[in-house]
């Protein structure tokens, strides 16, 4: 059995490409992350909202990787961005970056992070029947 979307029809379809609930098998492994920032292993920062979502991106998928899963095992995002007018981009990369079933999501607009230069923070939860 694999992950699988739970979207009630009597509430309101989601806003996006995300899922109001995922169901997980019984016997599932679970990754954890930290929040990832869009910042380089060489401790560059890019400008763009949409570079930094890419390097969360990238670091969840090799977090996952670690634990022998992929993206497609996601079934829990949470993000921040600093800016309300990045959501859009923000969820651009992040529709790239998601399979189907899409995972549950949040987005939070927050004032700001341990350095002006970040833009964006993702946390992930992925599970995986073995």
């Amino acid at each position: 059995m694999s992950n699988r979307a739970v979207t009630p029809s009597d509430i309101r379809p989601p806003f996006g490409r995300y899922s109001h609930g995922v169901e997980v098998p019984a016997v599932s492994r679970f990754v954890y992350t930290s929040g990832q920032l869009g910042v380089r292993s060489d401790d560059s920062v890019p400008e763009t909202i949409e570079e930094q979502a890419e390097i969360c991106f990238e670091a969840i998928r090799s977090i996952l990787a670690a634990g022998g899963m992929d993206l497609s095992d996601i079934v829990r995002l949470s993000a921040f961005v600093t800016k309300r007018e990045d959501m859009r981009r923000y969820m651009a990369v992040r529709d790239r970056y998601v399979s189907d079933p899409p995972p549950a999501s949040t987005l939070f607009i927050v004032s700001g992070f341990t350095r002006p230069e970040f833009l964006v923070e993702v946390e992930a939860v992925a599970a995986k029947a073995d």
